[in-house]
């Protein structure tokens, strides 16, 4: 059960985006911590922990790709990106620096209060009605998921996941030789597949097969079912 109230690290130039997003978020009961530059937001992250980050892709001395590179390289804390562009390869670009999710400008109020509450949801926070996970561990060909723990583990050594890549990685591995479609990882990871590129999902399998597999190219876990999805190795291989 959490026992605080989650932590979030909000990070935009504009005093009055800063307002818009500060106020609700401090009415549905989480702290909030505000930055108005790159350089402040590395500054305030070093301060404390946090639950998530909430972070503008355009800023001055620092850009938000920069930041999010920075705080990925020492954090797996889940990241949100606002981006007031329309073109796809900013989105790309910030899941390939390791950012959990985006949301495009302008977006409506419900449609921000409900990415954040899933990404903390995500993260293990607000969990009040959850009963711990009993579930055993999976092995198999030096691969071990501890569910319960979320830790990740290959031939003896750990493996750092984001929030979002062990999700998909275990909604995956729970269900061995089933495929899954991209619409249906992205409802079963963020509770919709509305206003997210499906493209979103080959980024943090590509990220997966980087840290799970011997060779990415030739995976041994992680399959790609060419024009459906991707799928879990069969158990009994």
């Amino acid at each position: 059960m959490v026992d605080r109230a989650p932590r979030i690290l909000l990070v935009d130039d504009e005093n009055a985006i800063q307002t818009l997003l500060s106020y609700p978020l401090r009415k549905d009961g989480y702290e909030v911590v505000q930055a108005g530059d790159g350089r402040e937001a590395l500054a305030r992250f070093d301060e404390g922990s946090y639950d998530l980050v909430v972070l503008d892709l355009m800023m001055p001395k620092l850009d938000g790709l920069e930041v999010c590179r920075r705080v990925r390289a020492k954090s797996t804390v889940p990241i949100i990106m606002l981006t007031a562009k329309n073109e796809e390869i900013d989105k790309v670009v910030g899941l390939e620096l390791g950012a959990d999710d985006y949301i495009t400008k302008p977006f409506s109020m419900r449609e921000f209060r409900s990415r954040v509450k899933a990404a903390l949801r995500r993260a293990g926070m607000q969990r009040d009605d959850e009963e711990p996970s009993d579930e055993p561990p999976l092995e198999i060909a030096g691969l071990r998921i501890d569910f319960a723990k979320r830790a990740v583990h290959v031939h003896g050594a750990d493996v750092q996941t984001t929030f979002v890549e062990f999700e998909i990685l275990a909604a995956l591995a729970r269900n061995p030789g089933r495929v899954f479609t991209r619409e249906m990882l992205l409802t079963r990871i963020w509770g919709d597949s509305a206003y997210r590129d499906p493209r979103t999902i080959d980024v943090h399998i590509r990220h997966l097969r980087e840290k799970v597999e011997s060779d990415p190219r030739q995976p041994d876990f992680l399959f790609t079912v060419r024009g459906v999805g991707y799928r879990f190795r069969d158990t009994e291989r």
